[in-house]
């Protein structure tokens, strides 16, 4: 096991477990609003909040042929998300907070930047070329959301505000991957990537940055 040698107590796969600790919370969070502003009930809510957090990192560990799941292997986080999920339908009102697009935009884009992170760290410890490296980051770190808007009967949103969304991911990937060619820690890479990812998504919610758009005439 590789150690970050500036953190000798700190080891890669802890690193990623932060990561995507941290990352399932804010993916948590995200789908725990998005299930507020639809009205769901209960089963509609973890079943929500579960793809938000778990979506992304399944389809990264099934495409790479990683056993066990996340989940699986830490199935505690399936009680604090249902916890999480109970609490939230009893005690969470309009006026505690206002479940707005707006409002869930914030740990999307946290979100966004740890999975980026710890998905492509991931993939590069599988020995897994850069390009694909990259791409497992940004499935892990798009698809949790694709799936909970599809779920919750919207175009998802990393296809339709024509914002950055995918594109940050792609960008805070190859940072993680720059880090690693250079020899860098392992930590150093994982920060750098979720900063990049969640500072450029930052910039393009605040500065409203569009990607081109199909021009049909």
């Amino acid at each position: 096991m590789l150690e970050v040698s500036t953190l000798p107590t700190l080891s890669l796969s802890t690193a990623q477990l932060l990561i995507e600790a941290a990352a399932i919370l804010a993916f948590a969070l995200s789908g725990l609003l998005e299930s507020a502003r639809k009205r769901l009930d209960i089963v509609g809510v973890c079943v929500v909040v579960g793809l938000a957090a778990f979506g992304g990192g399944t389809l990264r560990d099934i495409l790479l042929d990683r056993r066990p799941f996340f989940w699986v292997s830490h199935s505690s986080w399936l009680w604090v998300l249902l916890g999480l999920s109970l609490l939230s339908m009893y005690f969470m009102r309009g006026r505690h907070f206002e479940p707005t697009e707006r409002a869930i935009q914030w740990p999307d884009a946290i979100g966004l930047g740890l999975f980026t992170a710890g998905g492509t760290q991931i993939a590069l410890a599988a020995a897994m070329p850069p390009i694909v490296a990259v791409l497992m980051g940004m499935i892990t770190a798009v698809f949790g959301g694709v799936l909970r808007d599809i779920v919750c009967n919207e175009i998802p949103s990393a296809f339709s505000d024509h914002r950055p969304y995918a594109v940050c991911a792609f960008i805070g990937g190859w940072c993680v991957v720059l880090a690693s060619s250079l020899g860098g820690p392992d930590w150093l890479g994982l920060v750098l990537g979720a900063g990049i990812t969640f500072s450029l998504r930052g910039l393009a919610l605040i500065l409203d940055w569009r990607l081109p758009t199909w021009r049909g005439d």
